[in-house]
């Protein structure tokens, strides 16, 4: 007997086990590990869709740029899925989009092809080191000392104009956010960054009204206070928020 003849609902009926069906879905998988393993096993233009803690019928397709991992709504109503300016009415319409590698443009003005999804199954060797070496070193400590922590990746990139610290005139630079580490880089495609910011001396980030320039912001530092802007008012507002809960989650494991 079906579930349907239970009471219960089929899978053709059920959204949730349409998308278990999706080789790309990811059920469990939070943000940061999302990050984590595009970054280190993706490449450019890798996705995947997740669920989102935003709420039951609230989904998030995560796509690998360059050095960062970007996030993207998608939302269900019944059997329909919106996703940035389009409407599927089915899973089969969904995954028939992303069969033609479309491209995606953000605030920051970079556009992102979906090229690969990335699976959810992946093959694993079956092989473990051998213990030759186990002993205790007894330094005092409990299980109550035992507690797991690990930096949270955060990334972001894009382009920001910055202020010259010399002279005061205003140029365009890549940014790039991993860790507590905001590097700018000439251009994009550079592979050295002019300066790397330790998010860890950093005491304070916020819009900026003093300068001529619109969607401005700083960043505060000891020895000196880098000015930024953004193209657009929400691109300058993204940047705030992440730099901000950056500087929340320092100030937490301090």
């Amino acid at each position: 007997m079906s579930k349907s003849d239970t009471g219960g609902t089929s899978a053709q009926e059920d959204p949730e086990d349409e998308l278990e069906l999706l080789g790309w879905f990811h059920n469990g998988l939070s943000r940061h590990a999302t990050e984590a393993l595009l970054l280190s096993n993706g490449k450019d233009g890798s996705y995947l869709l997740r669920k989102s803690h935003e709420g039951p019928n609230c989904y998030a397709l995560s796509v690998r740029a360059k050095d960062s991992v970007k996030h993207f709504q998608v939302t269900r109503s019944g059997t329909t899925y919106t996703f940035g300016f389009n409407e599927f009415r089915s899973i089969k319409e969904f995954v028939s989009h992303f069969a033609n590698e479309p491209l995606l443009g953000s605030e920051t003005g970079t556009i992102i092809v979906l090229k690969c999804p990335y699976p959810r199954e992946v093959e694993e060797p079956s092989i473990y080191e051998s213990v030759h070496v186990h002993t205790v070193m007894h330094s005092g400590r409990t299980e109550n000392d035992l507690v797991a922590n690990a930096a949270s990746l955060g990334t972001k990139e894009g382009y920001l104009i910055k202020q010259g610290a010399i002279i005061k005139n205003w140029k365009t630079r890549w940014f790039t956010l991993n860790r507590n580490e905001l590097k700018y880089f000439k251009d994009k495609m550079c592979a050295e960054p002019i300066r790397t910011l330790d998010l860890m001396e950093c005491t304070g980030i916020q819009f900026d009204y003093s300068q001529e320039k619109v969607n401005c912001f700083c960043l505060v530092f000891p020895e000196r206070t880098f000015y930024l802007c953004g193209k657009t008012g929400v691109e300058a507002d993204e940047w705030i928020k992440i730099l901000r809960w950056k500087l929340s989650q320092i100030e937490k494991s301090r």
